[in-house]
């Protein structure tokens, strides 16, 4: 089995301050390190299932958050950015059994996280068909166009509501709840405990594919941006039309072109 991990830092245990997710603040290192761990022990539980190789993204902000020194000799960890649509999910392919996110969060505007927000903090939400999404969302579709099924999310408990609702074959692990601009979190050690256990079980289903997120036929999909100014500029894309004075859209059949569009409007 190869399995991929994208791994990001607003949904790590006890996080609740974006000092905390910097790395130009002390806070940072405690996070930096608990991310680490929570990566690792999802590595762990995936070698647990009889998985040997691995391939981590670390995508947090540099993408230089995860120290390599912290994971099993079997993984290989991309750092940095390579500016393509993939962004949080570069590397994945059409070769990996399965995919698990750790640290990810609740997404922009939702009430469950003090941290939440969609790719950046510019926008008030991305809408597809409708509905507002995560950045799991974004990331779980990308999965599902490589057929790729999302065997795991860990992070707090809105995202793990979220996974939920798509698809209740995916195992999660919340660890954080939030309460306004705070959040009440498990213990660290027993995060790491259960992010191991829910990663090794959903490798032992007998079937996979059962955990691929929702992949819709046809992609409506809108920007809501903190700012006029971003709407102006999103506009002058082609496709992209301007529906208010705060927001545009923009659709598409073909999921890779909703992720071509966002690298340039998100």
């Amino acid at each position: 089995m190869k399995i991929f991990i994208s791994a990001d830092i607003e949904g790590t245990t006890g996080i609740c301050h974006w000092d905390e997710t910097e790395k130009n603040h002390a806070d940072w290192k405690y996070f930096s390190d608990q991310m680490t761990r929570e990566v690792a022990a999802a590595c762990q539980g995936a070698m647990d299932a009889g998985c040997q190789e691995i391939i981590v993204k670390d995508a947090h902000d540099s993408a230089r958050n995860i120290d390599p020194r912290g994971l099993p000799e079997c993984v290989r960890l991309h750092r940095g950015w390579a500016g393509l649509p993939g962004s949080m999910m570069m590397c994945l392919d059409e070769s990996f059994s399965g995919c698990v996110f750790t640290g990810y969060h609740s997404g922009a505007s939702w009430a469950d996280s003090p941290l939440s927000h969609t790719m950046n903090t510019a926008n008030n939400y991305v809408l597809i068909n409708g509905q507002r999404v995560s950045e799991m969302t974004i990331n779980g579709m990308l999965a599902a166009y490589y057929g790729v099924p999302l065997l795991c999310v860990t992070g707090d408990q809105g995202i793990c509501s979220a996974a939920k609702a798509a698809n209740p074959n995916i195992e999660t692990v919340p660890v954080n709840e939030g309460c306004g601009n705070g959040v009440l979190s498990i213990h660290p050690d027993l995060a790491v405990k259960r992010i191991r256990e829910a990663v090794a079980r959903s490798l032992q289903k007998p079937d996979l594919k059962a955990m691929l997120y929702p992949l819709p036929a046809h992609f409506s999909v809108q920007i809501c941006y903190k700012k006029h100014q971003s709407a102006n500029s999103a506009a002058c894309y082609p496709g992209v039309r301007r529906v208010d004075d705060l927001t545009v859209g923009f659709e598409a059949d073909d999921y890779m072109d909703v992720l071509r569009t966002f690298k340039f409007v998100l």
